[in-house]
């Protein structure tokens, strides 16, 4: 074993697939069509397919669970059984839909702010667009102070400071009104990002115009922003729901759902994906990264569990780049080869900025500001169902001492 390549200890056998998963081959094949398990052909012999070990692993886990209330428990956490109702966003069949309508469509020609009037469910008028926002004394030594730390820690403290709860500090029950005071606050986490006032532009041309993008890239910027939009109850969504149960204000959901997209396992991901980028060796990269797998250390940013086939939301966004970016060409068709997965979101929105050129951190706020309005969204809703999120825990310490 200590010879063997690191791309073939990868992947196993379809026989020793079924062998570990404890059924027999017809069942291994149904659980491929069932999108349980993703199959991969060899090299050379398309009629053998291979499976990726990790994943193996992983539904074999599943399958050994049992339905003890302590188990069910932990499988709803972990990308399980579905926990509240929800009418945003659907996630079915290797596609995503905003209300019903197919997000990568919506990208090819909607507008981050179309997409923020299609999820909040909310009116769009002159009056719902961002308005213009007076930055507080002290802003530019502010700006200054923060930019020597990391922008994901920069953002949270920025937008508490900046930011006003205003119409959505009481909930307005006006439509109009709430509707300007979210956007207001997309406004306020613009201002975060760039340094600059928002003004009645539409949110990608403003960002196009600070980071003096031309056409091609403001177009670019648009469309991940609008896939970026919603995700259906991912951690930072779901702590935006449980903030806004409380009878929070709008405001301190979105610093809730920032809370947690700055973690390295959600938008925080984006960081890591720098940091490997840049430890790549140019000159021999599939060396580079067989040595990495064998060390237990893959390349982040590529798998999604919920995208077995490959993101959607990655291929729309990188369909445009990757034919003019070789290096970001090569980590993919590279991680591919060696191990099945393809390209995650949080790699497509690396690759951008880094092939339009943007500021350090930009992937990570286009990511935050795309988010936001799904953070607004799943507040709304939850807020609209009246219900306080507070699920209970099951008990696993030692019992209760006798008195």
């Amino acid at each position: 074993m200590k010879n063997q390549h690191p791309e073939t200890s990868y992947f196993i056998t379809a026989e020793e697939a079924a062998d570990q998963l404890g059924v027999s081959r017809a069942t291994l094949y149904a659980y491929v069509s069932r999108g349980l398990l993703r199959a991969h052909p060899t090299d050379g012999d398309s009629r053998r397919n291979r499976y990726a070990r990790d994943d193996v692993t992983e539904l074999a886990g599943k399958r050994r669970r049992g339905r003890k209330p302590v188990d069910i428990a932990k499988s709803t956490l972990d990308w399980g059984t579905p926990v509240l109702e929800s009418a945003i966003t659907l996630i079915r069949d290797g596609q995503l839909y905003y209300r019903s309508n197919n997000a990568v469509d919506l990208s090819e020609r909607a507008t981050l702010e179309d997409v923020a009037s299609l999820l909040w469910d909310l009116p769009r008028s002159a009056e719902a667009e961002i308005q213009p926002l007076v930055l507080p004394d002290g802003w530019h030594q502010l700006k200054t102070h923060y930019a020597k730390i990391p922008v994901i820690e920069a953002l949270l403290p920025l937008f508490a400071i900046t930011s006003e709860d205003g119409e959505t500090g009481i909930w307005q029950r006006d439509e109009a009104r709430l509707a300007t005071g979210a956007a207001t606050l997309l406004g306020a986490l613009f201002a975060c990002v760039t340094g600059r006032s928002p003004d009645h532009h539409p949110l990608h041309v403003q960002l196009a115009t600070a980071w003096g993008l031309d056409a091609v890239g403001a177009d670019l910027v648009r469309q991940a922003l609008v896939l970026c939009a919603d995700h259906e109850l991912n951690a930072s969504s779901f702590t935006a729901r449980c903030v806004a149960s409380t009878q929070a204000s709008l405001r301190m959901a979105i610093i809730g759902g920032l809370a947690a997209l700055s973690g390295g396992r959600h938008g925080g991901m984006t960081e890591r994906i720098e940091t490997a980028w840049l430890a790549i060796d140019p000159h021999n990269m599939a060396l580079h990264m067989r040595r990495q797998l064998a060390a237990g250390v893959e390349f982040p940013g590529f798998g999604h569990p919920l995208y077995p086939a490959g993101d959607v939301r990655a291929n729309a966004l990188l369909a445009a780049i990757l034919p003019q970016f070789d290096f970001a060409n090569e980590i993919v068709e590279t991680m591919g080869t060696l191990t099945g997965k393809a390209p995650s979101i949080d790699f497509a929105l690396v690759a951008m900025r880094r092939y339009l050129g943007l500021p350090e951190g930009a992937a990570f706020c286009v990511f935050a500001l795309g988010r936001s309005v799904g953070w607004i969204a799943h507040a709304l809703e939850q807020r609209r169902q009246g219900q306080l999120i507070r699920p209970r825990a099951v008990y696993v310490g030692p019992d209760p001492v006798a008195s």
